[in-house]
């Protein structure tokens, strides 16, 4: 496994995470999930207050116990969690706070994060309350979710001692905004990028085949479903296990390694609900793409773009 720095912590280029714990994976499958991870490698471990409606957090926590300095556990706060639980105002970031501390049975978060831009709140006072928590002890880096260029730059032009260490959007094959302006502003600045939604809600696993029934169980059949599994994306999903193939490599494969390919990108966060899914992620990300492969994915994903309807 591959570790890549993100401020002062040392974290997978693989991690794990923990929207599905406390939801789709209950208390023993987590710690299932957790074995896994660790023993191929993984040390990283995003979850976020809200996932299972604190039950991720719960989870994951209880599954570490008595091996917590084998793990480094990122959370997040901001989205609602109860009448006036929400949102980043500096009373609710250290009342948020302490509740995660309390569910995940530790006494630091070692990158604790703002899950989305709050329009309420100056970020300076929630940088503050952050930079708080860090001088307290209860936080060894920070870290934001959702934000845009322009918001990391407002942020960074906050007078402070610590900025955000790291940036969570969503980015993958399918899914290319963060190029524009995200991923230069952290290659200008150092910030690590953290994408979620590697795998594009399942599409890019590879077990999705245009024209074969979906399993049952398959993302496919949730919220996500109709948006993600249309007929043109599992075409191009058939593109890319061509090309994967043709380099005797796998779709899961060219999804995490195109990705690892960044050095702005510092851990790739993929959920799991299986030992088996964590130990075929935590080997996905070692291909190393030519230019010349590179060129020819740019090729493919250009034609379905100018296809698609949007």
């Amino acid at each position: 496994m591959e570790y890549r720095r993100l401020g002062s912590l040392s974290v997978s280029l693989v991690g794990i995470g923990c929207n599905n714990f406390g939801w789709r994976t209950d208390a023993a499958g987590t710690a299932a999930v957790v074995d896994a991870a660790l023993e191929s490698g993984i040390n990283f471990f995003d979850t976020a207050d809200c996932y299972g409606a604190g039950d991720s957090e719960k989870f994951l926590g209880a599954a570490l116990k008595g091996r917590r300095d084998k793990a480094i556990i990122a959370t997040k706060f901001g989205i609602k969690m109860g009448e006036g639980k929400e949102g980043a105002h500096p009373k609710y970031v250290h009342e948020a706070l302490d509740a995660s501390l309390q569910r995940l049975q530790t006494d630091t978060i070692d990158l604790y994060q703002i899950h989305r831009p709050d329009p309420n709140t100056p970020i300076a006072d929630t940088l503050e309350a952050l930079n708080d928590a860090v001088k307290a002890g209860k936080v060894r880096e920070i870290g934001c979710s959702n934000f845009s260029a322009e918001q990391l730059r407002e942020a960074r032009a906050t007078p402070g001692p610590q900025y955000f260490e790291s940036v969570q959007n969503e980015y993958s094959l399918l899914k290319r905004e963060s190029e524009a302006e995200v991923l230069p502003e952290c290659a200008r600045t150092g910030v690590a990028f953290l994408p979620y939604f590697p795998l594009a809600n399942g599409l890019l696993t590879g077990k999705y085949r245009s024209g074969e029934p979906f399993p049952e169980s398959s993302r496919a059949k949730d919220a996500f479903g109709p948006k993600i599994f249309t007929p043109q994306n599992l075409e191009l999903a058939e593109s890319l296990i061509s090309f994967a193939e043709s380099r005797n490599h796998s779709l899961l494969d060219l999804a995490f390694s195109w990705l690892a390919a960044r050095p702005e990108v510092r851990s790739i966060i993929a959920g799991a609900k299986t030992a088996e899914q964590v130990r075929a992620n935590s080997v996905a990300a070692s291909w190393e793409l030519t230019a010349a492969d590179f060129a020819e994915l740019d090729g493919i994903l250009a034609r379905f773009r100018e296809q698609s309807p949007n």
